[in-house]
């Protein structure tokens, strides 16, 4: 395939191979910038492929006129790198509070924290049992993902996958079941 206009009318008429025609010219380039955001080659790599997967999807919004492919690409994997960093952050917020709740008791025990741990507790125990062994693992053990896929022999992915499903399902009890009874009023738990 010769110029990037003829490639990008190519993806628009929906035409596979332009695709990854688009790839192989272009995916180091997303690549690099996503690693460069992201600081992690795996997330980068996650990044690349979603950037790809959503220029596929939209490839009727790309004009020639307002800019080149590889601008158009670059642009799409910002975008999805900036969503991966918001949602690491959020899934951190969740983690150290998660950790605070779940940490042994200390000489300001109150009834609010003995009732979070229970809500954290109770919310795990409803987990299918495979999303709820990752999540112990990187709790209580402390363990990277990497590290729990190699223990559970999961894949990465997987892994992954059940660590921000199960914090999801955390966050979402958390709001409704931690917002209402007040307990997380101050210091910075509260911004889940």
């Amino acid at each position: 395939m010769g110029s990037d206009d003829e490639l990008a009318e190519r993806l628009r008429d929906g035409d596979e191979k332009a695709l990854r025609t688009a790839y192989d010219r272009h995916g180091s380039a997303v690549l690099y910038l996503a690693q460069r955001m992201l600081g992690n080659r795996a997330d980068a790599e996650d990044v690349t492929q979603v950037t790809f997967v959503a220029a596929w999807a939209g490839r009727d919004t790309f004009d020639p006129q307002r800019g080149t492919m590889l601008g158009w690409l670059l642009g799409i994997a910002r975008r999805k790198a900036v969503d991966r960093l918001r949602s690491a952050a959020r899934d951190e917020r969740v983690t150290e509070t998660v950790r605070a709740q779940l940490a042994p008791p200390d000489d300001k025990e109150t009834p609010e924290r003995v009732v979070d741990r229970l809500v954290v507790a109770d919310e795990l125990g409803r987990l299918p049992d495979e999303q709820r062994r990752t999540l112990e693992l990187a709790f209580f053990d402390d363990l990277t993902h990497p590290q729990i896929a190699a223990v559970t022999g999961l894949p990465l992915g997987t892994v992954k996958s059940h660590i921000r499903r199960g914090m999801a399902v955390l966050r979402r009890r958390w709001e409704v079941d931690g917002a209402a009874s007040g307990s997380r009023s101050a210091g910075p738990s509260r911004a889940l």
